[in-house]
């Protein structure tokens, strides 16, 4: 699935290698040459992964990366350091900073693609193409289709995105504000209550398959997807 990668780079050679190759791969791309102006970006928009350069002009990589983690709003954003440094106390002091991998350069942009790919699956599985299968219950986001019982069933997008996120994050309870930064974006501004609505459709959408007692409400707290709904 496309996800918003920003690149902090400060070679425009490198900067635009990177960009070219994460558009072709279907990602969307932000640009930032140094550490105040990829932060202006990440104030406008959360981007869902970032790749960072370690030597920066000004504020150092490493530096931004620490910043990052210790901000409530971007510390689940997975983030690969991008660096000519390859030796191993380089490599422990970007992991130590809060990097979720690191990549020495020269690098292939092959390697590049599937290493993000491989940290999204770990740190966002929504973001990625995999199909999803729990019980009867199958979610395919690359064709956009949803199986119940091995039947087709009708889902708007943003009840598909919905679910897709509930089936990769099963058992756990997010809140309304966490499921508008998670599924409608952290820079869309829409009321808490158009959760409640789409919860509503997403149940309605799985009624016929009988798959929507997976939608649990957790009174005061907000909402869970059960791998194991209670029996009828």
């Amino acid at each position: 699935m496309s996800s918003t990668i920003l690149v902090v780079e400060d070679e425009p050679a490198i900067q635009e290698l990177i960009a070219v190759n994460l558009s072709f791969a279907g990602h969307k791309v932000l640009r930032a040459f140094d550490a105040e102006q990829a932060q202006t970006l990440i104030s406008a928009e959360l981007p869902d992964l970032i790749l960072l350069d370690w030597m920066l002009p000004g504020t150092s990589g490493l530096a931004l990366a620490r910043k990052l983690r210790a901000n409530e709003r971007t510390r689940g954003v997975p983030v690969i350091m991008l660096t000519a440094k390859g030796a191993e106390q380089d490599k422990v002091d970007g992991l130590e900073a809060g990097a979720d991998d690191y990549i020495t350069k020269p690098f292939s942009p092959k390697e590049l693609v599937a290493r993000i790919k491989a940290v999204l699956r770990r740190r966002a599985p929504q973001l990625t193409d995999d199909i999803i299968e729990v019980g009867a219950l199958k979610l395919d986001p690359t064709t956009h289709r949803l199986l119940g019982n091995d039947a087709p069933l009708a889902i708007g997008p943003t009840e598909f995105r919905l679910l897709h996120f509930f089936m990769t994050h099963p058992e756990r309870v997010f809140s309304r504000s966490q499921l508008l930064d998670q599924v409608w974006g952290d820079h869309v501004f829409v009321e808490e209550r158009t959760v409640d609505v789409h919860i509503r459709r997403l149940r309605r959408a799985l009624e016929p398959s009988g798959h929507d007692a997976h939608i649990e409400t957790v009174r005061g707290s907000g909402y869970r997807f059960t791998a194991r709904p209670p029996a009828r």
